[in-house]
This record gives structure tokens, C-alpha cells and sequence, in this order.
């Protein structure tokens, strides 16, 4: 991000001027995140949630190492190793839950990353690349929750394994060798586990290299903000330092506090029973059901019960599963509103509140017992989320009227905005 009122960094400690001459450390973090980083004055906490995802990836890396070197990769004694960790390691109850918790609390505050940057525009031109970027950091991690959900090897991980995996035998011609690809063979067992280890394991690193890139790209146009107005000179800006490490000190404080009460008073409230029963390929649970993380596009993928077209339900179920989070990428394209935030758009507002209901109620259903009324709702709202981005978004971006705009971040936060509001509504012009 280049600002022409940007200080340049000029360091003042020997030491710091001998190694930023020879390798400029001190001015690549002084420019990124320290008082050369001018960051738009206006960003609220919802601002916070990217550094406290850079957290949450952080504790995972670091718990995951030191669970590793405890953990055994095989079918025989996985869950065996497991249970010796949460006994017999020196605080290995301790590195297990948070690191099983920390999950949790990652794609927490990831989803709410995703809706903040729905809500506010963050995809919108030019910052086209750093949603692309985000969205591959979304199915880097699910794909790693997933593998490391089969790791303890207990009831509920092995059958989600041996579901999840299994959908993907419904893709014609392909689906058959991708499925045993994924196994090793054609049920979980030794290599299935040993493939899931080794890239869960390898994965994190992965993504913390996407991070990288997501930042990169960020600091190229510049953060977004409240209003969705472009920084128009200095007086707009504040340095990132002092100004929002504070504020995110003040998040990751939050952020800790909720971890550590879920850590130490409910660790087990977000998992789930069965997964204290080792893994039986001969006794099915009553009902599989994956992390809650995984319940809104679980619930899609079970909302299919019929074959339509001559193409199986099965198959349906995979590709609207996928197909629910591959929209996300041509999200810059399908909202055509020159207006980001919705702040200004009274129309959209409504319709994206309607969208959080509707994921929020397709995790209830997808972790519901699949009673008739549950495949209904589940039907439904799977329709509503697709109608959401092909047919309503593209309509209310090219129809709604926005209220008026302030004139610069400034305006906004010093002065208010002051302007008269529009009549809500769509106008046909």
C-alpha cells in the first residue's frame, strides 16, 4: 500500500541500521504492521477477527508439533495414543483440548471474518484478490479440520471418514478412484489415517503461507472500512501502531478469555460423545453428524433425497455441497452494486441479515435427526442460499437504491453524516 504521506522508516538504534542494511527486517515489519502501515480511522472490532485468525493458526501450529510427537498413526493404537496423551503426557490434557478447542475458535472467528467481509463489501474491486485469496484459505482449512477430525480415531471419526469420503464415489467415471485415492484402499484403515496425519500435519503451513499472500495482496489497495469509502489523503489514516495494535490487544484479550473458558470449564461441549468410543467398522452410530463447523454444508448436502435430470441424489448433494462455497469465488462479479458497505444499501442489509438466519438454521438441521419437517427446512433453506447469490444479490445490486454516501472517512467520523436519507426502496432506472 502506497501512500505518498507515509513515513519511511529511518531506524535510530545501531544495531537496527547495521541489519536494515543487510537484511531489512526492521523496515519490512515497520511498513506492515508498525507505524508505516496508514490504516483507514474508521475500522470498528469486527477489524479484529483477522489478526485473531492469525492467532487461532498459531496455537494450532504449536499445539499440533508437540501433539504429534505423542500421537501414533496407526488403526491399532491411535485411539490407544490418544488417550495416553489426555493421562500419561505431562499437560498433554492440556495441549489436546486446546488444540481440539482451538479448532473451534478458529473457524469461529473465520465465519465471522466471512460475514464481515460480506457485509461491508471487503470483495469488491480493488480488493478482488485478497477475497480469492481468503476464500482458498476457507477450503484449505476446512479441508484440514476435517483430516484432523478422523485423527482420534473414535466412533464419530471413523464414520465421518467413511461418509464424507464416500460422496465422492458419486462423481461419474472419476469418483471411484478419487474415493479409494483419498482411503488407500476402500475403507478407512492404516493408510487412510496415515494420509490424513500427514497432510493435516503438512496443511497449516500451507495455509500460513496463503495468510502471507492475503496480507500481501491487502497491503496493496489498502484495508476496507465501515463506510466503503477510499482513503482520500492523510487526514483519513492513522498508523497501524499504535493505533490498532492496541485495538487488537484489546480483541486478542477477548479472544483469550472465551478460549480459556471453553479450554478449562467446557472442553468437550463442541465435540461429541461417541468419539470416546474407539472406532468400530462393525457398529454404526445411531447418527452421524460432523463438527459443528461442518453442520451448514452438511445439512446441504443431505437436503438432496431424490434423483433429478437422470443425475442421482447422491452426486446432487456433492456438487451443491461444493457448489455452496465455490459461489463464494465469483462473489466480486455477482454483486454489480458500485456501493461496499451496507451501510448504504437498505435493501441488501435485510437480505443479508436473512442470509446469517439462514445459515444459522442450516446448522441446526444439519446436526437434526432427519425427520421429514428437517428435510423440508433443510430443502428450503439450502434453495434460499443459492437464491441468495444467483438470483437475489444480482437483482438487488442492479435495482436498490442506495442512501447517500459521505464525502470522505473524515466526514464520517468527525463531522457525522449529515445528509438527508434517500426514500428506501428499488428504482427501475
Amino acid at each position: 500500500m502506497s501512500f505518498p504521506w507515509a513515513e519511511n522508516y529511518a531506524p535510530k538504534n545501531p544495531l537496527m541500521k547495521w541489519l536494515d542494511v543487510r537484511l531489512p527486517l526492521p523496515r519490512l515489519v515497520y511498513n506492515a504492521v508498525g507505524a508505516g502501515y496508514p490504516v483507514p480511522r474508521n475500522l470498528n472490532y469486527f477489524w479484529n477477527f483477522g489478526v485473531l485468525s492469525g492467532l487461532a493458526l498459531t496455537i494450532q501450529i504449536v499445539t499440533g508439533i508437540v501433539l504429534a510427537m505423542h500421537y501414533a498413526t496407526n488403526a491399532g493404537v491411535a485411539f490407544g495414543s490418544v488417550e495416553a496423551i489426555m493421562r500419561d503426557v505431562n499437560a498433554g490434557w492440556l495441549l489436546r483440548y486446546a488444540h481440539a478447542n482451538g479448532a473451534s475458535m478458529f473457524l469461529a472467528v473465520v465465519y465471522i471474518h466471512i460475514f464481515r467481509g460480506l457485509y461491508y463489501g471487503s470483495y469488491k474491486a480493488p480488493r478482488e484478490m485478497v477475497w480469492l485469496i481468503g476464500v482458498v484459505i476457507f477450503l484449505l482449512i476446512m479441508a484440514t479440520a476435517f483430516m484432523g477430525y478422523v485423527l482420534p480415531w473414535g466412533q464419530m471419526s471413523f464414520w465421518g471418514a467413511q461418509v464424507i469420503t464416500g460422496f465422492f464415489s458419486a462423481i461419474p467415471i472419476v469418483g471411484e478412484p478419487i474415493h479409494t485415492l483419498l482411503l488407500g484402499g476402500f475403507a478407512p484403515d492404516n493408510a487412510a489415517l496415515n494420509r490424513f496425519f500427514s497432510l493435516h500435519y503438512l496443511l497449516p503451513f500451507v495455509i500460513a503461507g496463503c495468510i502471507i499472500l492475503h496480507i500481501w495482496a491487502l497491503h496493496i489497495p489498502g484495508s476496507n472500512n465501515p463506510t466503503g469509502v477510499d482513503v482520500k489523503g492523510p487526514q483519513d489514516t492513522v498508523p497501524f501502531h499504535p493505533y490498532y495494535t492496541a485495538k487488537d490487544g484489546f480483541g486478542v484479550g477477548v479472544f483469550l478469555t472465551v478460549f480459556a473458558l471453553f479450554l478449562f470449564f467446557q472442553p468437550n461441549l463442541l465435540g461429541h460423545p461417541d468419539n470416546y468410543i474407539e472406532a468400530n467398522p462393525l457398529s454404526t452410530p445411531a447418527h452421524i453428524v460432523p463438527e459443528w463447523y461442518f453442520l451448514p454444508f452438511y445439512a446441504i448436502l443431505k437436503a438432496f433425497t431424490g434423483d433429478f435430470l437422470g443425475i442421482p441424489a447422491k452426486l446432487w448433494g456433492v456438487m451443491a455441497m461444493f457448489g455452496a462455497i465455490l459461489l463464494l469465488f465469483f462473489l466480486p462479479w455477482i454483486d454489480r452494486s458500485p456501493v461496499r458497505s451496507a451501510h448504504y444499501r437498505p435493501v441488501y442489509k435485510w437480505f443479508f441479515w436473512a442470509l446469517v438466519l439462514d445459515v444459522l438454521v442450516l446448522g441446526y438441521v444439519g446436526q437434526a435427526e432427519p425427520t421429514a419437517t428437517v428435510v423440508i427446512v433443510s430443502q428450503l433453506c439450502a434453495g434460499y442460499y443459492f437464491a441468495h447469490f444467483l438470483i437475489i444479490l444480482p437483482f438487488v445490486s442492479a435495482m436498490e437504491r442506495p442512501l447517500p454516501m459521505p464525502n470522505s472517512i473524515s466526514e464520517s467520523v468527525l463531522h457525522g453524516e449529515q445528509a438527508e436519507a434517500a426514500p428506501v426502496g428499488l428504482h427501475t432506472a
